[in-house]
């Protein structure tokens, strides 16, 4: 269930304890949109935008409902879901602070894809009409506004890239290096993260088993460029993970295993046992 809130919100006083990022890192948006959301209705002439919380597992937008409002990520994450015929979920993307949800629903009325919360999670949320008043009353809004949504259909490139591998361990690696870069946008450490969606989701978004993720993840650890604990991913060599994720030409297993450094205070033992960590978790 929805519910506004303030700024004394624990989830919004944990992210103020980094250094917010540049308009640059895609940020620009967010900066505009808590601007005004400290700004008199009067003084901007259009109504302020309001928070809301989104429970872990809550459905924000569902699949084929009116498109009424647009809703912009302030704390947490989201996967887009597309449901077929058959009733399998096709996972098409997971969206992070700064990133918009629904907009594909004003061109034909309807939401594309349903937005499912993976965590506890903020958003604004825009009501269409608000929308349009916000950006006929702040020309920084709309500048911000369309530079978030041309970084978004960049992104989207990136995703026909990432699906261009004929190795799953190589689709696997270029979704890994897409989300560092994410948290580095985001003032988070690029090297160490923490997967807030499972193996079948990442298996859905990448279109293969998700059993298949699990062997994946194990390849990369074997070789060394990951450490694997549950969720926890630890990128102990990125630029042999980068090397790894050109690989097109077809299954990566049968490539010759190069030894590769450990990165300061990770031991061998520690990346080479991530993959019984890994199945272990995968089987619970």
């Amino acid at each position: 269930m929805l519910h506004t809130i303030s700024d004394r919100d624990p989830i919004l006083l944990g992210r103020a304890a980094r250094p917010a990022p540049s308009a640059r890192n895609g940020q620009g948006l967010l900066q505009c949109l808590q601007s005004l959301a400290e700004t008199t209705a009067s003084a901007l002439d259009a109504t302020p935008p309001l928070r809301q919380r989104v429970a872990a597992g809550t459905i924000l937008l569902h699949e084929g409902a009116a498109a009424r409002h647009v809703c912009v990520v302030l704390a947490g994450t989201f996967k887009s879901v597309k449901t077929g015929d058959d009733g399998y979920e096709h996972v098409l993307g997971f969206s992070m602070r700064g990133d918009l949800l629904g907009y594909d629903g004003l061109a034909s009325g309807e939401y594309a894809s349903a937005a499912v919360a993976l965590e506890d999670s903020v958003v604004f949320v825009l009501p269409l009409r608000q929308l349009e008043q916000l950006r006929h009353a702040d020309a920084c809004f709309d500048q911000a506004l369309q530079t978030a949504l041309s970084r978004q259909m960049s992104r989207a490139t990136e995703l026909a890239e990432l699906m261009s591998a004929v190795a799953a361990d190589a689709r696997l690696a270029r979704f890994l290096l897409h989300l560092s870069a994410r948290m580095e946008e985001q003032g988070l450490s690029p090297r160490r993260l923490l997967l807030r969606m499972n193996r079948r989701e990442i298996a859905s978004h990448l279109g293969v088993a998700h059993e298949t993720v699990s062997r994946s993840f194990g390849l990369l650890a074997d070789r060394g460029y990951l450490c694997v604990d549950n969720r926890a991913i630890e990128i102990v060599d990125k630029e042999g993970l980068r090397a790894h994720a050109h690989c097109t030409r077809g299954p990566a297993d049968d490539a010759p295993r190069v030894a590769q450094p450990s990165a300061p205070g990770v031991s061998r033992s520690s990346a080479n046992g991530s993959r019984s960590r890994w199945r272990a978790a995968a089987a619970a």
